[in-house]
């Protein structure tokens, strides 16, 4: 069947690192074409506990088999990952409660050390806790607060990461009237800190018009039900917005609209989020999702592109029965989670490759067309997903807490509470690609990804491609232009129609991006996982508008980032005029020592976020500390080439007399987005990695590094430079822990387009 996939080499790359079977030896064991029919036979097997024969199986086989090798649809990674497989786990989103009891608190890091092992993203409300410094009734001691022990679960999380099929991400939630607010809402502005989480603010409509009569609101303690305290509505929601600037975190959910939309009330308030925040569940709950890419949902005609709305339902349909079948496929981390799961038999269907559809069908995303569109198209899935639900029940049974549910209440007998999700789908978008990402915009046009050691292959938004191709402007040259940042925008061979459909994330206002999300919203049963682009010149009001209109049009939350706001991002090299003053007393530079042809040293490994790290420090024949030379055990391209450069110029810097105290000074403490534990010590990057390494290295010899003049040669003066340059990039937040390609934050998680990690 190799012949029927169309599978980019990217996707292969992928496929081959992060989803086919692989052996004890790692070596990979299944093609591309079994690990669909693993896949796709695994989930058509549950057609036989309702009593279909074998021709429907193999039937239906087929068809969930047809729409992922025609890159029509694909399941969320766990799925890939797993299905037909021991462990056996196809969930993405998971909700765990947290009672306010020590046993509670440990059972809930046991429960998400289970799921993180699985593939699982796990949210917590947080909200049950009681405040820090609240009396303890049973030891007459005081209790931390949530933020203490969120900082247990982070801990926990970055544990278990190593032996997990995947990174572990965590969605924290605090209500905006808990005591503990005003220490949660700033609990992430120091970079690095509780960096396994992304964090959210339960937002209450009485908190909202508060905020807009500019009245204050009382913050109830969660173990009696007492005011603690009043705040100012808008002096909070002021400081949401000021830290939301600072770094993009924390992010709002409308915890009441949220619960206005709760298919089976009569089992809870919803409390929490899954941790991109688009699937809202109940405690012990999780659900499963998929996502139809819309860019394989054209098709050809006379005057360009138009939307297929047959192929649409069809795929809709079989996708619905995907997704129930993935329930009964399920092997449960939890028996709570299980049980839990099967009474309201949530899926979600969602989208990707809609900014895609847009370039097809010649739609700018920044257009009241591209809102109506995306009502229209959110209705349809919609629908047509609702009526496959009822036919599902009609087939098998209503899910078993529909008695007292809202679809009771409408008389509707259903299969399942819940149908549609818009998730992110960063990397099985790279699977289905080149496509875009969920509901997003495009982040460029033309890139470069990482196909094999060393190889990389210029891939083009296929839509613009086939437009420019068309329009006959298309060129490697253009497009090696636009993939190493230039902007169709002021590019003069570029048609002026053509520069108002094709504009990419950061060139649409921020509004649109909301408009967007809200019309999806419309129609979508749980929520949307979308990021609310902002330029790096964005003010605090911005955020704070955006946060009303996200409000005002009926949103279940709204993630900003402004560009360059998290300080990883910060690429550019400034010398400010009393800065480059100070440096003028180091503009004479010696010469640095000659090497010697034979000299000895130690090697130590360090495990850190990016991998293992191998660190080699060399002596000279005085003893002296000489230079340094590091490994990274799969490091290539842009990680393999500054881990170099980090060496060369310790080396250097060692060789020319520089005081080790300095130098170390100048390692520790660099921060990247995949900080480790090692030696029970926090390794926060690779640079502090060697000046750990550096450091103990001076203490065993009983003494720093001796500082003396330069043993040979003149010093020779190297001008210091007078201008500021940079090396900025509006779209990178850091850099890729497995391949070194550029990280971007997209959905509210650390995507790289290259091999297709993401970090959540």
């Amino acid at each position: 069947m190799e012949e029927r996939l169309r599978f980019s080499p990217n996707a292969i790359v992928v496929l081959k690192k992060r989803y086919l079977k692989k052996n004890e030896q790692g070596q990979v064991t299944e093609n591309p074409s079994q690990l669909l029919e693993r896949v796709a036979g695994a989930i058509a097997q549950i057609e036989n506990l309702y009593g279909a024969d074998q021709a429907k199986v193999e039937g239906i086989k087929d068809g969930f088999f047809n729409i992922m090798a025609n890159l029509e649809f694909m399941p969320n990674s766990p799925t890939l990952m797993n299905a037909g497989r021991e462990l056996g786990q196809l969930s993405a989103c998971f909700v765990v409660p947290v009672e306010d009891s020590m046993n509670s608190i440990f059972d809930a890091i046991k429960a998400t050390a289970l799921i993180h092992k699985t593939g699982g993203g796990t949210g917590f409300s947080f909200s049950r806790l009681r405040s820090q410094n609240s009396v303890v009734k049973s030891t007459g001691g005081v209790a931390s607060g949530p933020v203490s022990f969120m900082k247990v679960f982070d801990s926990a999380t970055q544990a278990v990461k190593q032996g997990g099929t995947r990174r572990g991400a965590n969605m924290g939630i605090l209500r905006v009237d808990h005591p503990d607010i005003l220490e949660f809402i700033k609990c992430k502005t120091k970079e690095g800190d509780i960096s396994n989480f992304n964090i959210s603010i339960a937002i209450t409509n009485d908190f909202m018009d508060k905020v807009f009569r500019e009245e204050e609101y009382p913050l109830i303690d969660p173990s009696n039900g007492q005011v603690r305290a009043r705040l100012n509505a808008r002096e909070v929601f002021d400081l949401i917005a000021e830290c939301a600037h600072k770094n993009g975190e924390p992010g709002i959910v409308f915890i009441d609209k949220i619960n206005q939309y709760n298919p089976t009330p009569q089992l809870g308030n919803i409390e929490s989020t899954n941790p991109c925040g688009e699937q809202p569940l109940l405690p012990f709950e999780s659900c499963n999702l998929g996502s139809i890419n819309l860019a394989r949902m054209v098709k050809e005609v006379e005057n360009g592109f138009e939307l297929d709305w047959e192929k649409l339902e069809y795929v809709t349909r079989l996708t619905t029965r995907f997704l129930d079948n993935v329930i009964d496929a399920n092997k449960f981390p939890l028996f709570q989670i299980k049980e839990n799961t099967l009474k309201t038999r949530k899926i979600g269907l969602g989208i990707m490759g809609w900014a895609t559809m847009l370039g097809f069908l010649g739609i700018a995303y920044d257009s009241d067309d591209a809102v109506a569109l995306a009502k229209k198209v959110g209705e349809f899935i919609y629908n047509v997903s609702k009526e496959e639900s009822i036919n599902l029940a009609n087939e098998r049974g209503v899910f078993p807490a529909w008695e007292g549910s809202r679809w009771q209440s409408e008389g509707i007998s259903i299969r399942n509470a819940t149908l549609t999700t818009i998730a992110p789908t960063g990397t099985i978008s790279i699977i289905a690609g080149p496509t875009s990402s969920g509901i997003e915009p495009c982040f460029s046009l033309s890139y470069f990804r990482n196909v094999l050691e060393g190889e990389k292959l210029l891939e083009v938004e296929p839509a613009f491609e086939q437009r420019a191709k068309k329009e006959g402007f298309y060129s490697q040259e253009l497009m090696k232009k636009i993939a190493s940042g230039e902007t169709i925008q002021k590019m003069s061979e570029v048609p002026s129609d053509v520069k108002r459909v094709f504009k990419t994330a950061m060139e649409i206002d921020s509004s649109w991006h909301i408009k967007m999300q809200a019309a999806f919203q419309e129609f979508t049963d749980n929520a949307v996982s979308k990021t609310i682009n902002l330029p790096n010149a964005a003010s605090v009001e911005d955020v704070k508008q955006a946060y009303l209109l996200s409000y005002k049009l009926g949103c279940k939350g709204i993630t900003v980032y402004r560009d360059g706001s998290r300080d990883v991002q910060v690429l550019t090299v400034e010398k400010k005029k009393e800065k480059a003053q100070k440096e003028q007393k180091l503009d004479l530079i010696s010469y640095p020592k000659p090497r010697p042809e034979v000299i000895r040293g130690t090697t130590t490994k360090v495990s850190t976020g990016c991998g293992n790290l191998y660190i080699t420090v060399n002596q000279d024949e005085d003893d002296d500390l000489f230079e340094v030379f590091t490994q990274m055990g799969k490091a290539g391209g842009c990680a393999a080439s500054q881990l170099e450069a980090v060496g060369r110029l310790v080396s250097l810097a060692l060789r020319g007399g520089i005081d080790m105290k300095v130098i170390v000074e100048q390692l520790k403490g660099i921060r990247c987005p995949s900080p480790s534990w090692a030696g029970g010590k926090k390794i926060f990057s690779c640079a502090d990695a060697i000046g750990r390494v550096l450091e103990k290295r001076a203490i065993d010899q009983k003494e720093i590094v001796k500082v003396g003049p330069p043993v040979s040669k003149k010093p020779v003066k190297v001008a210091m430079p007078s201008k500021s340059y940079s090396l900025s990039n509006s779209t990178i937040v850091g850099v890729c822990p497995d391949c070194g390609f550029a990280l971007r934050h997209q959905e509210g998680c650390l995507t790289c387009d290259a091999c297709g990690y993401s970090k959540c």
